[in-house]
């Protein structure tokens, strides 16, 4: 396989990593998968340094902004 073509197999099958794992040419995640890895931590965060209230109430603000 010539230099040529091994970049372009690997250039192809990055592309499709990068599709599975929802990101596109431009970078940018899907929103769903975008929450699916932060709310984890989040909840994490929260209960280690004990700010579930805080959680709760930005929870909130954000489903009421999603509502509109």
């Amino acid at each position: 396989m010539t230099d040529t073509a091994r970049a372009g197999a690997v250039r192809s099958h990055g592309l499709r990593l990068l599709a599975l794992l929802g990101t596109g040419r431009s970078g940018r995640r899907h929103p769903v998968l975008a929450a699916v890895m932060v709310v984890p931590l989040a909840v994490l965060l929260a209960v280690g340094f004990g700010g579930w209230d805080a959680v709760v109430v930005q929870a909130s603000s954000v489903a009421v902004l999603l509502g509109r």
